[in-house]
């Protein structure tokens, strides 16, 4: 692969990671600590639903992301000719 080719390459792994990881922080951070007063509101499965994601939620979350970002690094290899 040519030099301005791995560039491109490693710019798209980044933004995916990057939003990725974004996404983590508001669920695990946002959810679970700054808005769970009013999302203690809302019960989800009778529990608390800031609760939930302070638990429980945000692991969840974080799992369903690595699956994503799975599919989506073997989408970009495909694209750039370095999948096995």
């Amino acid at each position: 692969m040519e030099s301005s080719q791995r560039k491109k390459y490693w710019r798209e792994n980044l933004k995916y990671l990057a939003i990725l990881l974004l996404i983590w922080f508001i669920v695990s951070y946002g959810f679970g600590i700054l808005l769970v007063d009013e999302l203690n509101t809302i019960r989800l499965g009778g529990f608390k639903l800031g609760f939930w994601f302070a638990q429980q939620g945000s692991i969840y979350v974080f799992v369903v992301l690595i699956f994503v970002y799975v599919q989506l690094m073997n989408k970009l290899d495909k694209k750039y000719e370095v999948d096995e």
